[in-house]
C-alpha cells in the first residue's frame, strides 16, 4: 500500500527475477500490467546489456500506455561500478523510461521507485489514458473510485478495496 494525493493504493506485484529461463512465463506477467520495474545490476555489464531485450518484450506483450521505470541497483556498490548513471540515465531517455538507481540492500530509494511508478500510473488515469472500467489495462478501482479528468468520481467504480494493481 501507498499514498498517493491523499489516496491509498494498494499495488500487486510480481518478481520474475529476470531469470532467462522464466521467459515465456514472464511474457504472460505483462498482460494486465499497468507499470513494470525494469532492474539491472550497475556492477554486472551483462545485465544492462540484456535491457533492450527485456524491454522489447515487455513493449510487445503489454499494453502500449504501461509505465516502465527502469532501475540501476546496488547503488550501495559505487566502487564497483562498471555501469556508469549517465548510461542508465541515456537508455531511460532514448526508450521513454523513467530512470533512477536505488539498492535493494540499503533500501535506498526503493519505496520511491514504487511511489514514482504509481504515481506516474495515477497521472495517466487521472488524465484518461487508461480506461478503469476495463481491467486488461491492470487497474482495479476500489471504494470511491478515482477522479478522472473532470476530478469527479468514477461513476463505475465498484465497492471493495482501495485501488490500482
Amino acid at each position: 500500500m501507498v499514498t498517493i494525493d491523499n489516496k491509498p493504493i494498494k499495488l500487486q506485484i510480481w518478481d520474475t527475477a529476470g531469470q532467462e529461463s522464466f521467459r515465456s512465463i514472464t511474457r504472460s506477467y505483462y498482460r494486465g500490467a499497468a507499470g513494470a520495474l525494469l532492474v539491472y545490476d550497475i556492477t554486472r555489464r551483462e545485465t544492462f546489456n540484456h535491457l533492450a531485450s527485456w524491454l522489447e518484450d515487455a513493449r510487445q506483450h503489454a499494453n502500449a500506455n504501461m509505465t516502465i521505470m527502469l532501475i540501476g541497483n546496488k547503488c550501495d556498490l559505487a566502487h564497483r561500478r562498471a555501469v556508469s548513471t549517465e548510461e542508465g540515465e541515456q537508455f531511460a531517455k532514448e526508450h521513454g523510461l523513467i530512470f533512477m538507481e536505488a539498492s535493494a540492500k540499503t533500501a535506498q530509494n526503493v519505496e520511491e521507485a514504487f511511489i514514482r511508478t504509481a504515481s506516474t500510473i495515477y497521472k495517466k488515469i487521472q488524465d484518461g489514458v487508461f480506461d478503469v472500467s476495463n481491467e486488461s489495462y491492470g487497474i482495479k478501482v476500489g471504494y470511491g473510485g478515482i477522479p478522472g479528468p473532470s476530478g469527479g468520481r468514477d461513476a463505475s467504480a465498484a465497492p471493495g478495496g482501495a485501488c490500482c494493481g
